[in-house]
């Protein structure tokens, strides 16, 4: 990866990076169960112990850290410097969706269920112009648990949630176009990246329902062999996805037609955001070698709502 900035080392399979306006970053251990605060000298700074395994991070209207804890639905395989996830070990205790007091390290739970179902593993989200909460849970996959949504919606005040789209399988990135009219998930195992259209807070077009699966559009259906994690909308509305695999970013075009990848240095890129004061700085958790990179991006990145 040409110009690669390396900001930290020795993470515990870092996840959910968010660029914080002092110039820190924002990101999870999932490994570690913390929320840690990386300034730009690669200082590390424990935020706070939500233990579990908090995945995605996402700052709310409050100010505070929205968090998709998947429970620690994952195990830990280490060796030659490198850690990986594994099978769902015995201590898992189901997901959640958390709030996190920047200033004091207080964690709160606002959901662990929705409609009576309890939540497997969320893994990522995104906070709308309403301040609502869309985001995804991994642990529901085609098949298993197919009456439970993969994309779901929250009110930031732990007030309502809500299934929006069924049959989703291995849900993971979820991000929001520029305008806000377009809802994008990425599909861990089959690697793709699917679109609807936002028709309301947390309602989008062809979700489906526990008895009928979504009818999203499949914007990217990448190679066999490439999976996909976490993702960002970049200001141009380009799909920004974190590559397992090949390693990197897979960027796709709104309208479908043009694909770029920007290679990186480990087969577990995990996640992207952006930051700097133009906002052309990508940061990318590579977690299975524990780095939290820089680098410049092409184009401007997406100014997040909160």
């Amino acid at each position: 990866m040409d110009g690669a900035r390396t900001i930290a080392r020795g993470l515990r399979f870092p996840e959910g990076p968010v660029a914080l306006p002092d110039g820190s970053v924002l990101l999870t251990e999932i490994a570690r169960g913390t929320l840690t605060r990386v300034d730009p000298d690669g200082t590390t700074t424990v935020v706070a112990d939500t233990g579990g395994g908090p995945n995605g991070i996402a700052i709310g209207p409050d100010g505070a850290a929205y968090v998709a804890d998947n429970g620690g639905y994952f195990s830990w395989i280490e060796g030659d410097g490198a850690i990986i996830p594994g099978p769902t070990p015995d201590t898992y205790r189901g997901g959640a969706i958390l709030r996190v007091d920047l200033a004091t390290g207080a964690v709160t739970t606002l959901y662990t269920e929705c409609d009576g179902a309890a939540l497997v593993a969320p893994n990522d989200l995104v906070v709308d112009e309403h301040g609502g909460l869309w985001f995804t849970d991994h642990g529901v996959q085609r098949g298993e648990h197919a009456d439970r949504p993969g994309l779901l919606w929250a009110a930031a005040d732990g007030s309502a949630i809500r299934g929006v789209a069924w049959g989703v399988d291995a849900a993971n990135g979820v991000g929001l176009s520029p305008d806000g009219r377009r809802a994008y998930v990425a599909e861990t195992h089959l690697g793709r990246v699917l679109a609807w259209d936002v028709t309301g807070p947390g309602q989008v077009a062809g979700g489906g329902s526990p008895t009928e699966p979504h009818a999203a559009t499949v914007l990217h259906d990448a190679a066999d062999g490439i999976l996909f994690d976490s993702l960002a909308v970049d200001g141009e509305g380009w799909v920004c996805v974190a590559t397992i695999g090949p390693g990197g970013i897979t960027c796709v075009r709104p309208d479908g037609d043009a694909v770029e990848h920007v290679p990186a240095d480990d087969g577990l890129t995990t996640n992207v955001c952006f930051g700097g004061e133009d906002l052309r700085t990508a940061y990318l958790t590579l977690s299975s070698s524990g780095r939290l990179v820089a680098v410049d991006w092409p184009r401007p990145g997406l100014r997040l709502a909160h």
